[in-house]
Protein backbone atom coordinates (compact mmCIF):
# COMPACT_ATOMS: atom_id res chain seq x y z
CA UNK A 1 0.00 0.00 0.00
CA UNK A 2 1.52 3.10 -0.96
CA UNK A 3 0.58 7.16 0.62
CA UNK A 4 0.20 9.55 -1.91
CA UNK A 5 0.61 13.04 -0.41
CA UNK A 6 -1.39 15.71 -2.47
CA UNK A 7 0.49 19.09 -2.56
CA UNK A 8 -2.02 22.11 -2.62
CA UNK A 9 -1.36 24.91 -5.28
CA UNK A 10 1.32 27.24 -4.58
CA UNK A 11 0.08 30.65 -4.38
CA UNK A 12 2.32 32.72 -7.13
CA UNK A 13 5.26 34.44 -5.55
CA UNK A 14 5.30 32.34 -2.32
CA UNK A 15 8.38 30.74 -2.11
CA UNK A 16 8.23 26.86 -2.89
CA UNK A 17 9.51 24.73 0.49
CA UNK A 18 11.93 22.14 0.42
CA UNK A 19 12.15 19.17 3.17
CA UNK A 20 11.18 19.80 6.28
CA UNK A 21 9.70 23.56 5.43
CA UNK A 22 12.54 25.09 5.19
CA UNK A 23 13.09 27.81 2.22
CA UNK A 24 15.34 26.90 -1.10
CA UNK A 25 18.27 28.69 -0.94
CA UNK A 26 18.07 31.56 -3.88
CA UNK A 27 18.87 30.62 -7.38
CA UNK A 28 21.93 31.33 -9.49
CA UNK A 29 20.63 34.05 -11.46
CA UNK A 30 19.47 35.81 -8.06
CA UNK A 31 22.73 35.53 -6.82
CA UNK A 32 24.53 37.01 -10.30
CA UNK A 33 21.88 40.01 -10.52
CA UNK A 34 22.79 41.01 -6.42
CA UNK A 35 26.18 40.51 -7.64
CA UNK A 36 25.99 42.94 -10.41
CA UNK A 37 23.72 45.44 -8.62
CA UNK A 38 26.17 45.21 -6.23
CA UNK A 39 29.09 46.32 -8.27
CA UNK A 40 27.48 48.51 -10.21
CA UNK A 41 26.73 50.84 -7.34
CA UNK A 42 30.39 50.65 -5.98
CA UNK A 43 31.15 51.43 -10.03
CA UNK A 44 28.79 54.15 -9.72
CA UNK A 45 30.21 55.60 -6.58
CA UNK A 46 33.69 55.68 -7.62
CA UNK A 47 32.77 57.79 -10.54
CA UNK A 48 31.85 60.59 -8.81
CA UNK A 49 34.61 63.13 -8.45
CA UNK A 50 35.09 66.30 -6.55
CA UNK A 51 35.23 69.35 -8.69
CA UNK A 52 36.60 71.57 -5.79
CA UNK A 53 39.51 73.64 -5.32
CA UNK A 54 40.63 75.85 -3.43
CA UNK A 55 42.90 79.09 -4.42
CA UNK A 56 46.40 79.82 -4.87
CA UNK A 57 47.06 82.28 -2.44
CA UNK A 58 50.23 83.91 -4.40
CA UNK A 59 53.40 82.67 -3.32
CA UNK A 60 53.89 79.37 -5.58
CA UNK A 61 51.71 77.59 -2.69
CA UNK A 62 48.69 75.98 -3.63
CA UNK A 63 45.65 75.93 -1.06
CA UNK A 64 43.55 73.19 0.45
CA UNK A 65 44.32 70.27 3.21
CA UNK A 66 46.27 67.41 3.12
CA UNK A 67 44.47 63.98 1.99
CA UNK A 68 44.72 60.56 3.48
CA UNK A 69 45.14 61.45 7.05
CA UNK A 70 47.75 64.00 6.21
CA UNK A 71 47.30 66.92 8.63
CA UNK A 72 48.37 71.02 8.55
CA UNK A 73 52.09 70.99 9.80
CA UNK A 74 53.28 67.58 8.04
CA UNK A 75 56.75 68.03 6.18
CA UNK A 76 56.47 66.56 2.64
CA UNK A 77 59.93 67.26 1.95
CA UNK A 78 62.97 69.15 0.72
CA UNK A 79 62.55 71.16 -1.86
CA UNK A 80 65.67 69.64 -3.85
CA UNK A 81 63.20 66.56 -3.77
CA UNK A 82 61.27 68.10 -6.04
CA UNK A 83 62.86 68.72 -9.61
CA UNK A 84 62.47 72.17 -11.59
CA UNK A 85 59.94 71.52 -14.14
CA UNK A 86 58.77 68.25 -12.66
CA UNK A 87 57.40 67.17 -9.13
CA UNK A 88 57.08 64.36 -6.59
CA UNK A 89 54.30 62.74 -5.63
CA UNK A 90 54.34 62.14 -1.61
CA UNK A 91 51.61 58.86 -1.77
CA UNK A 92 51.42 58.30 2.45
CA UNK A 93 50.21 62.35 2.38
CA UNK A 94 48.08 62.08 -0.59
CA UNK A 95 50.00 65.48 -2.55
CA UNK A 96 51.81 65.78 -5.09
CA UNK A 97 54.27 69.13 -5.12
CA UNK A 98 55.57 69.94 -8.62
CA UNK A 99 58.20 72.96 -9.18
CA UNK A 100 56.93 74.32 -12.74
CA UNK A 101 59.24 77.07 -12.63
CA UNK A 102 62.28 77.40 -10.37
CA UNK A 103 61.41 78.30 -7.11
CA UNK A 104 57.84 77.79 -7.68
CA UNK A 105 55.94 74.97 -5.72
CA UNK A 106 52.76 74.13 -6.36
CA UNK A 107 50.38 71.33 -4.62
CA UNK A 108 47.56 69.04 -5.63
CA UNK A 109 45.49 65.50 -4.80
CA UNK A 110 47.58 62.70 -5.78
CA UNK A 111 44.40 61.33 -6.47
CA UNK A 112 42.96 61.56 -10.15
CA UNK A 113 39.52 62.60 -10.44
CA UNK A 114 38.63 60.36 -13.35
CA UNK A 115 38.59 57.31 -11.21
CA UNK A 116 40.32 58.28 -8.07
CA UNK A 117 43.74 56.44 -9.10
CA UNK A 118 46.70 57.44 -7.54
CA UNK A 119 48.41 59.67 -10.15
CA UNK A 120 52.25 58.03 -10.39
CA UNK A 121 54.10 61.19 -10.65
CA UNK A 122 55.20 63.90 -13.17
CA UNK A 123 56.51 62.93 -16.32
CA UNK A 124 57.22 64.87 -19.36
CA UNK A 125 55.74 68.26 -18.68
CA UNK A 126 52.51 66.34 -17.05
CA UNK A 127 51.04 64.94 -14.03
CA UNK A 128 49.94 61.42 -14.73
CA UNK A 129 47.76 58.67 -13.98
CA UNK A 130 48.38 55.44 -14.82
CA UNK A 131 44.99 53.76 -14.84
CA UNK A 132 43.47 55.43 -17.78
CA UNK A 133 46.52 57.73 -18.73
CA UNK A 134 45.15 61.22 -17.97
CA UNK A 135 47.39 63.68 -17.55
CA UNK A 136 47.26 67.21 -15.45
CA UNK A 137 49.36 70.47 -16.18
CA UNK A 138 51.70 70.82 -13.47
CA UNK A 139 50.90 74.35 -12.73
CA UNK A 140 47.40 74.51 -12.45
CA UNK A 141 46.22 70.79 -12.11
CA UNK A 142 43.76 71.36 -15.13
CA UNK A 143 43.51 68.16 -16.89
CA UNK A 144 45.54 67.99 -20.29
CA UNK A 145 44.70 64.37 -21.88
CA UNK A 146 42.81 61.41 -21.21
CA UNK A 147 39.44 60.54 -19.99
CA UNK A 148 39.67 63.01 -16.83
CA UNK A 149 37.68 66.52 -17.07
CA UNK A 150 38.40 68.10 -13.67
CA UNK A 151 40.71 69.48 -12.24
CA UNK A 152 43.15 67.86 -9.29
CA UNK A 153 42.04 69.63 -6.17
CA UNK A 154 44.94 72.20 -4.95
CA UNK A 155 46.40 71.65 -1.92
CA UNK A 156 47.94 74.76 0.39
CA UNK A 157 51.70 74.14 1.06
CA UNK A 158 54.38 76.36 2.40
CA UNK A 159 57.82 76.79 1.61
CA UNK A 160 60.61 77.55 3.85
CA UNK A 161 63.94 77.00 4.46
CA UNK A 162 64.25 74.32 1.99
CA UNK A 163 61.25 72.30 3.73
CA UNK A 164 57.88 71.80 1.70
CA UNK A 165 55.23 71.82 4.47
CA UNK A 166 51.37 71.29 4.59
CA UNK A 167 49.43 74.55 5.52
Amino acid sequence: MSTTQEHAPQEPGTPERGPQGRGLRPGRRAVVVAVGAAGAVAALSACGASGTSDETDGSGASGGSGASGAKSGTVLGSTGDVPEGGGKVFADQGVVVTQPTAGQFKAFSATCTHQGCAVSGVTDGAITCPCHQSTFDPATGEPTGGPATVALPAKRITVADGSITLA
